[in-house]
């Protein structure tokens, strides 16, 4: 677990991916500086590169740049997207074990909080620049953030859902973007590597994907030994993912496939690509969920 922030301590705001428009980098920043931070940007932030924030190597050097100066104290990316498993490609987990801080985001940015958890660092899955700017870093997600890296450990409540499987499980969370952390297996980056399935809990969500994809997805998992071996699963919420022919939900397909694992499975809970509904989770700390008739609950237990 890195050290969590104090006031005045620096945070690095990079762009390992899409490129984010200026008022969204100058949006964060007042948001990080009104927390009692201090923002530093990154060289390429909003270098144009096509699709990108710069060049795969301009935006791998502004990753390395942030890891490597002892004076940031977390890593705040810009935006998701795609590109980031570009700023991977070169680098071993050595360079984030040598380094532990906290990187912050989620969608595309799966691929560093999946590298962060080779290393064996903790890192945060949660909203980032994009999503902060629109709701000016005082709504109720981007307060959860805020409190989490000054140093206060979450208890989440979740209503319960109809496909809910009910029981109780410790492990080590792990999870993300479906979609990116499907890419990463087998790689040096891959965070069933350095967490074994048994004594992991894993949360899922995806954008945009066809059910038939999401369903593809679910059973790679399964052939690796993952799926069917964790301890617990959160299934997060799917946004625009449909099947226009069946009409079979994702929450179907997941249903259907897992539904006799005798482990605590909680559906519908708030981890999304809807920024109100994406509540900050910490990857690689050890929880505890419980699954019931009330509801499902996740607790952080820390690095106990």
């Amino acid at each position: 677990m890195p050290e969590f922030l104090n006031e005045g301590d620096k945070v690095a705001i990079i762009s390992p991916a899409s490129n984010p428009k200026r008022t969204i980098v100058d949006s964060l920043a007042s948001i990080v500086e009104s927390w009692g931070l201090v923002p530093v940007l990154g060289e390429h932030v909003c270098r144009p590169s096509g699709y990108y924030a710069g060049s795969p190597q301009e935006r791998r050097q502004d990753l390395i740049s942030a890891l490597e100066d002892p004076e940031i104290k977390a890593i705040l990316c810009t935006r998701g997207g795609y590109g980031t498993l570009q700023v991977l490609k070169g680098l071993k987990p050595d360079i984030f074990r040598d380094h532990p801080k906290w990187i912050v985001g989620y969608s595309d940015i799966t691929a560093l909080l999946s590298a962060e958890i080779c290393a064996g660092n903790m890192s945060i899955h949660s909203n980032m620049g994009h999503q902060l700017a629109l709701g000016g870093g005082t709504d109720s997600i981007s307060l959860m953030l805020k409190n989490l890296l000054f140093g206060t450990l979450p208890t989440y409540h979740n209503p319960p859902h109809h496909f809910d499987n009910y029981g109780s499980a410790e492990g080590i969370l792990i999870g993300g973007n479906m979609s990116v952390y499907e890419s990463l297996i087998a790689s040096d980056f891959d965070f069933f590597k350095a967490v074994d399935a048994k004594n992991a809990i894993i949360f899922i969500e995806d954008i945009g994907e066809d059910v038939k994809k999401i369903e593809r997805m679910l059973n790679h998992l399964i052939l690796n030994g993952i799926i069917d071996n964790v301890n617990g699963i959160i299934v997060g919420r799917f946004v625009n993912c449909r099947d226009q022919y069946s009409g079979n939900t994702v929450f179907d397909i997941f249903h259907s496939t897992l539904k006799d694992l005798n482990i605590p499975i909680a559906y519908d809970f708030p981890v999304s690509h809807d920024e109100t509904h994406n509540y900050p989770l910490i990857e690689g700390c050890r929880v505890r969920l419980d699954v019931g008739p009330e509801g499902s609950t996740l607790k952080f237990l820390g690095s106990k």
